[in-house]
């Protein structure tokens, strides 16, 4: 289970609506060991694209060395889709690199409603899993 703040929540959505119609994607990082997502790391789309997202490998190094300064982890790394349900592609499967993670999905189709869901996504396998909203 996904237990996260609403305000990380709100972070996600934001970014997402923000940067639609091409998909957003950032991490939230925790402590080590922890998995609760505490600081909220938006970044670029390197693609800029509708369809896929990919972090610029140069800003990816930077934000991993940061998590690895502070002693954290991607506790949840998410991206948006556009136009499709909150469910990994088979892009998103391949590219999961950190079995740890959370892998948290916000749709962005319905122009008013937003879809949220997180997933465990290890060695190809895709778990949903429930998500529970915290207010601090």
């Amino acid at each position: 289970m996904l237990v996260i703040r609403r305000d990380l929540v709100d972070a996600m959505v934001a970014h997402a609506r923000r940067d639609h119609p091409d998909e957003a994607c950032g991490v939230i990082a925790g402590p080590y060991g922890s998995d609760r997502p505490e600081r909220f790391i938006e970044m670029e789309n390197a693609e800029r694209s509708p369809t896929f997202y990919r972090f610029d490998a140069a800003e990816q190094l930077k934000v991993w060395r940061g998590m690895d300064a502070n002693d954290e982890v991607p506790v949840v790394i998410y991206h948006s889709h556009t136009a499709t349900e909150a469910y990994p592609s088979r892009t998103d499967i391949s590219f999961a690199g950190e079995p740890e993670a959370h892998y948290v999905l916000v749709s962005t189709r319905d122009p008013i409603e937003h879809e949220l869901r997180s997933y465990r996504i290890v060695d190809g396998v895709v778990t949903e899993e429930p998500v529970k909203i915290i207010e601090s």
